[in-house]
């Protein structure tokens, strides 16, 4: 894996920005983070972009923009935190899926028009 690469290069920045979240507070050792705590907090700032595009808000902290667009971004951190951490290669994968979404039969406008096609 690359950290020169864009994507794992972001996930390398948002983790070393992040580093107070994974030392303890008094003794400065690594923390051992819960994985499916951390993927909810992902899944919170999709639910807090829902409810600002349901409500076309504007952001609280960033009020010259709006809500959703200021959740995809703490989406986005949070996500490249994570990779960063566990030192996944999002370049290689993001390239290696959207190669293969791209030979998927269910994508394509047949199967969609299909009954019980993916619709969205």
């Amino acid at each position: 894996m690359s950290v020169n690469s864009p994507l794992n290069y972001l996930a390398y920045q948002c983790h070393a920005e992040n580093a107070k979240w994974w030392h303890d507070i008094n003794t400065g050792e690594r923390l051992e983070r819960n994985k499916g705590e951390m993927i909810a907090l992902m899944h919170s700032e999709l639910s807090e972009m829902l409810e600002a595009e349901r409500k076309n808000l504007m952001d609280e902290k960033l009020p010259h923009r709006k809500g959703a667009e200021v959740e995809m971004a703490d989406l986005l951190i949070r996500a490249f935190d994570y990779a960063g951490a566990y030192a996944l290669d999002l370049d290689g994968a993001v390239a290696e899926k959207r190669a293969y979404n791209r030979t998927r039969q269910d994508h394509t406008r047949e199967a969609r028009l299909a009954a019980n096609g993916k619709k969205w």
